[in-house]
């Protein structure tokens, strides 16, 4: 058994005391400076992010995309123009299939010439190449079953970037009404940039809504609006400086536009959950009685070393996605890992600085007090809100602490039976209808679908290189023929320079289904006398599954290794780091099996207003995980620490409990609710994915605050009793020597503890 530690003295912090307080003003100068800098570094750094990023770009579906890119264009047309000769220039996307009398044809001698002139006009565009159309090839997939509409397709070349600005530079002109047709453009090029325009918008939106309600939920929380305008600081800086880093990155590699959701969210929920801690740590060591420096010094030894641990702890899971080859993953952990040392940095150096300038003003603009005026009764030294809440907190721990079996196994059996639809994920991959249904480029995707035989792009692709004549050729494409349920089109041989080659292999139902991925392993394993391969929209969700298997268990590795090593640094026990990450892992249980009840099954599709797809995009459960795994941490963290504190200061196990869930329960609700309203607000979105992940991440914060933390923790730790904090004598030695101790509490009386009978003569008005 763990001994009670004598607090550290005073001393051992006072170097970094002195350094964030000895400059204070000359510190947030600094910080004014930075932050304005950082305005101008990041600039337009969501002009410069990619859409895409799910495929592995070391998979062989890759590889063979980049050369059809080269040598067929046309094979993998990226855009289409839906050409409408319904009514004339009045027709257009949603039309639908409801003709008019006398309404024009495709084959309509003036369609078809106006359609010929845009084709031409396509052909000649700078970055495009491989243009075709119904009227040149008389494809069947390219007229609709009608007769009203049929396809120009076309491959926009360059990587995302180029391919945008190629598009940005071309779309007014084709467009519109031409004569007696009225264009639409679709395809994935117009899908991506529709997304990245969309995210954005959604973006600002999100800030607009999130920024006001997370005030007013922190004057709640503080009274004081001084207090409360502090964490908002401090986020902004975070945020300001996450963007100025992705601008940076941006000159390097490909980084996703969805990483921006991240910086917002997170630049906004950690760095308000670190600065609650600070502040509300700051004004208890006010009541205490010690001057503004002595109480930021004991604030950084004790809140602030709880925030650099969680800081850690939060960027070690998110760093698990550069495990992982896709960009789009690899970009979340930039954004992640850069806004969560961004905001732990503003919150300890920062931060620090303002409550010394402060004081005791950090108080000040006690709202509150507008409305406890206008309540009958309220009689002078009656108990304030903070101690009525920690008396609600001491009963309901005291209730779970009676009945620990029955709230462990409750509890236990409640998030898991929450988690069981997760057992029927079906994974897929993005396309245009993670868009609204009103978006231009969803509805000329929807109209191809309902009423086109087929669609360019779809089914499967073949590279055939080295290929030694037609005979070996027309070889292959009879084994091909040979699988069942399949058409096969080919050999196509007319490429840049000789020896490539490729087959069209069509098979029925989605794209991506069952049947496609299946057909991609039959395809692959088909002998062929030279190389092959495969790729199209099976093929790369395929390969990304295939990569993301391969690298799931390091990056598990490293998630699990790192928490347990950082807990056990922390706490010094050998337990806590275990159920540290059981306990997360069951809190992640909620938010699993709602997204795919909700997003797969398509339950509350019309409430939420998306389209369901019947899959999960591959990547989103690890980037999901990542991030609630590490909010996860965040709250455990700040929870087991003033456990600790208080274990080590009294030896009491369970009274340590109770008190560190008076003391920090209804902060870490508090906290939770705030990030889940910037999550929220992010789900807010109109394109699926970044719904999924607002609304999944909000769902697992407040599951793991509310349930894990109120209920499953101190039940847990009742039934484990004093052997929580027991490690083997070497594990013991070895954190006296290298672990980190939450230091020492304010000298003389501790400040008051919610649920007893507060002196409001000790308590600032702000806390009143």
């Amino acid at each position: 058994m763990s001994e009670v530690k004598k607090p550290p003295s005073p001393g051992e912090s006072g170097r970094w005391t002195r350094i964030v307080t000895a400059r204070p003003r000359l510190s947030l100068l600094l910080a004014l400076v930075v932050t304005a800098l950082a305005v101008l570094a990041g600039s337009g750094v969501a002009d410069r992010m990619g859409s895409g990023g799910w495929e592995d770009p070391d998979a062989r579906s890759t590889y063979a995309s980049k050369v059809l890119e080269r040598e067929f264009p046309g094979s993998q047309p990226n855009l289409l123009l839906l050409v409408d000769a319904g009514t004339g220039a009045g027709a257009g996307v949603g039309a639908g299939s409801a003709s008019a009398s006398g309404a024009a044809g495709v084959d309509d001698p003036a369609v078809a010439a106006e359609a010929e002139r845009l084709t031409a006009q396509l052909a000649s565009e700078q970055g495009v190449a491989g243009v075709g159309s119904y009227w040149r090839t008389h494809l069947p997939a390219l007229r609709s079953e009608d007769g009203r509409q049929a396809l120009i397709a076309a491959r926009v070349l360059g990587d995302e970037k180029t391919r945008a600005a190629v598009l940005e530079r071309i779309a007014p002109r084709y467009r519109g009404e031409h004569g007696p047709v009225r264009v639409s453009l679709g395809g994935p090029v117009a899908v991506q940039r529709e997304v990245t325009t969309t995210i954005q918008e959604d973006l600002l939106r999100a800030e607009v809504i999130a920024l006001p309600v997370t005030l007013v939920l922190l004057i709640i929380v503080f009274g004081s609006a001084v207090a409360a305008l502090l964490p908002l600081g401090v986020g902004i800086v975070a945020i300001l400086g996450t963007n100025a880093v992705l601008r940076g990155l941006t000159e390097f590699t490909d980084v996703s536009v969805f990483a921006q959701n991240l910086t917002t969210a997170l630049g906004l929920g950690l760095a308000i959950d670190y600065a609650l801690f600070i502040v509300r740590r700051f004004r208890e060591e006010l009541a205490a009685g010690r001057d503004p420096v002595p109480a930021v010094g004991a604030t950084l030894r004790t809140a602030g070393r709880t925030v650099l641990f969680s800081a850690l702890t939060v960027a070690v899971s998110l760093s698990a996605m550069l495990f992982f080859p896709m960009y789009f993953l690899r970009s979340f952990a930039y954004a992640g890992v850069a806004v969560v040392l961004l905001a732990a940095a503003a919150a300890l150096i920062l931060l620090p600085a303002a409550l010394v300038l402060l004081g005791e003003r950090v108080n000040s603009l006690d709202l509150r007090r507008l409305w406890r005026r206008g309540r009958a009764g309220a009689a002078a030294g009656a108990p304030g809100a903070d101690a009525e809440a920690g008396r609600g907190w001491a009963r309901a721990t005291a209730l779970v602490m009676r009945r620990a079996p029955v709230f462990a196994i409750a509890t236990t059996a409640g998030l898991l039976l929450l988690g069981l639809p997760f057992l029927g994920v079906k994974f897929g991959t993005v396309d245009d209808r993670q868009l609204p249904k009103t978006a231009s480029s969803h509805l000329v995707q929807q109209q191809i679908r309902d009423g086109f035989p087929g669609s360019p792009g779809a089914g499967l692709t073949v590279l055939a290189e080295g290929a030694a004549g037609p005979a070996d050729l027309a070889d292959y494409r009879d084994r091909l023929a040979a699988l069942p349920g399949v058409r096969v089109d080919g050999p196509v041989s007319s490429g840049a320079r000789p020896g490539y080659a490729y087959f069209s292999v069509v098979t029925e139902g989605e794209a991506v289904g069952q049947r496609a991925q299946d057909l991609v392993g039959q395809v692959r394993g088909v002998d062929a006398p030279f190389d092959t391969s495969v790729t199209g929209q099976a093929a790369v969700l395929v390969d990304a599954q295939k990569a993301i298997a391969q690298k799931l268990p390091a990056a598990l590795a490293l998630v699990v290794l790192a928490t347990l090593l950082l807990v056990f640094l922390l706490t010094g026990s050998v337990l806590i780091p275990v159920q540290a990450v059981l306990l997360n892992a069951l809190s992640l249980t909620a938010m699993f099996g709602a997204v795919v009840w909700v997003f797969q099954e398509g339950n509350l599709s019309g409430l939420l207003s998306f389209t369901s797809t019947g899959d999960i995009e591959t990547t989103l459960p690890v980037l999901m995980f990542c991030i609630a795994f590490g909010l996860s941490m965040d709250y455990g963290v700040f929870l087991i620490s003033r456990i600790k504190e208080e274990y080590e200061r009294t030896g009491d196990h369970e009274g340590a409990v109770r008190t560190g869930l008076v003391r920090t329960g209804g902060l870490i609700t508090a906290a939770a609710v705030i990030l889940a309203v910037v999550m929220v607000a992010i789900g807010s979105s109109r394109v699926t994915n970044t719904k999924m992940l607002g609304l999944g991440i909000a769902l697992a914060v407040l599951m793991d605050a509310l349930v894990v933390r109120s209920l499953l923790v101190p039940a847990v730790m009742k039934l484990t009793g004093k052997a929580t904090w027991w490690a083997p004598g070497p594990l013991r030695r070895l954190h006296e020597r290298f672990g980190l101790s939450e230091g020492e509490s304010a000298p003389g009386p501790l400040p008051q503890v919610p649920g007893e009978a507060p002196d409001p003569d000790r308590i600032p008005a702000g806390s009143r």
